[in-house]
């Protein structure tokens, strides 16, 4: 009967293109589309209803860690090649669920938006490139897109280390190896130590999440691999701060050094509602250059965003210039845009002026040409008007 149930709620979410279901007591099941939850048309569920739509889709290794850690994250495949990522958890006793549909097919980059410089820096033959941003921003449907071009167009040994999998890469040009945390390796510093045994050309790992898996990415970076990570941070400032500070303080100038050299980019993401319907995804690009990499070992990280915003030329772009210009082309409201960006007065104040007619073209596309770093500012003024 639970099977039956779930099977219908699955159906629904497919059908209505939303990409969540959330199962939790009290409450009928919840989708969330274009970005807005809604509640289904269904009766209220008790906790004998989430637990038996739980044990119709958990696996046994998954039930026996929600007894033991309150929860569990695992992948299920469902018709037609649809999968579904699956957090299972424990609040005030009962079960909860949360199930997020992952796409069925692979996004070409056009159709994902992703930054030009994006398809030079995934072929290069080694470095560390980071994709970030929060929860639900479509890091894991980039990462997918960036291998799967790959996967169409050179040969290479592809490692991935994830938890849960949730895109399934065929063998195409490349040789691609998909592992999963839990069940094919015990955890990310692992899988990154066994995969350098594994002749790699590519190893990807799905969450940088503490020091020691950090570090065993940095390390392998250096060694002659390309490495994919996300981390949950915004911007690409606050990613190497991010990094640097998981070490202990007198590891950090060593990681600096080191990571000045591994890193090679840094793609930023986050999602907004489009109008008049669907989603569109915003991003901020860095590509490490000289003297991005300098400003990362000397700890002057404060001067990254002056640094891309004068790079552009090596198709550098900051958040708040997507949001900017997705609001000057209809795609996104003005609120939606300052609710995401990193700077909302100083956006807030570009798009009034903007409103009044008070912006020129040339202004749009402020300091374009401006290649040159602001390499003399040692306090952090706000990036410089050119004359």
């Amino acid at each position: 009967m639970a099977t039956v149930q779930i099977e219908k709620l699955l159906a629904t979410v497919i059908q209505l293109k939303a990409s969540d279901l959330h199962i939790t007591v009290g409450q009928p099941p919840v989708v969330r589309h274009q970005g807005r939850m809604k509640r289904l048309e269904t009766k209220s569920l008790d906790n004998d209803d989430c637990t038996l739509l739980m044990k119709s889709i958990t696996p046994d290794r998954c039930q026996q860690e929600i007894q033991e850690k309150g929860g569990s994250d695992f992948a299920i495949e469902y018709v037609d090649g649809y999968r579904f990522r699956v957090a299972v958890f424990k609040q005030r006793g009962n079960i909860g669920i949360v199930m997020r549909r992952i796409p069925s097919q692979f996004l070409t980059f056009e159709q994902v938006g992703m930054p030009e410089a994006i398809r030079s820096l995934i072929v290069r033959p080694r470095g560390m490139i980071l994709v970030t941003g929060p929860t639900g921003s479509g890091k894991t449907t980039s990462l997918a897109s960036m291998l799967n071009f790959l996967n169409d167009n050179y040969d290479r040994h592809i490692i991935t280390l994830e938890d849960p999998i949730e895109y399934f890469h065929k063998h195409k040009k490349c040789t691609v190896n998909q592992r999963e945390i839990g069940l094919d390796v015990p955890d990310f510093k692992e899988g990154i130590r066994r995969a350098l045994r594994m002749d790699p050309d590519i190893i990807l790992v799905g969450e940088m999440r503490d020091l020691e898996t950090i570090h065993a990415a940095i390390e392998a970076a250096e060694t002659g691999h390309i490495v994919f990570g996300t981390l949950h941070t915004s911007g690409a400032a606050s990613t190497v701060n991010r990094i640097i500070d998981v070490f202990p303080k007198d590891q950090q100038d060593q990681v600096r050094t080191q990571l000045s050299t591994a890193l090679i980019g840094v793609l930023s993401q986050t999602l907004l509602p489009k109008k008049p319907e669907g989603v569109i995804a915003a991003y901020e690009m860095m590509v490490v250059t000289d003297a991005i990499s300098n400003l990362i070992r000397e700890n002057k990280v404060y001067r990254i965003d002056s640094a891309i915003q004068t790079g552009r030329k090596h198709g550098m772009f900051l958040l708040d210039d997507t949001l900017f210009n997705h609001w000057k082309n209809g795609l996104v409201e003005k609120e939606e845009c300052l609710l995401k960006a990193k700077k909302p007065q100083d956006l807030a104040a570009k798009i009034a002026a903007a409103e009044r007619g008070q912006m020129s073209d040339d202004d749009y596309e402020d300091d374009e040409d401006d290649d040159e770093d602001d390499d003399d500012d040692d306090d952090e003024p706000p990036p410089r008007k050119r004359r």
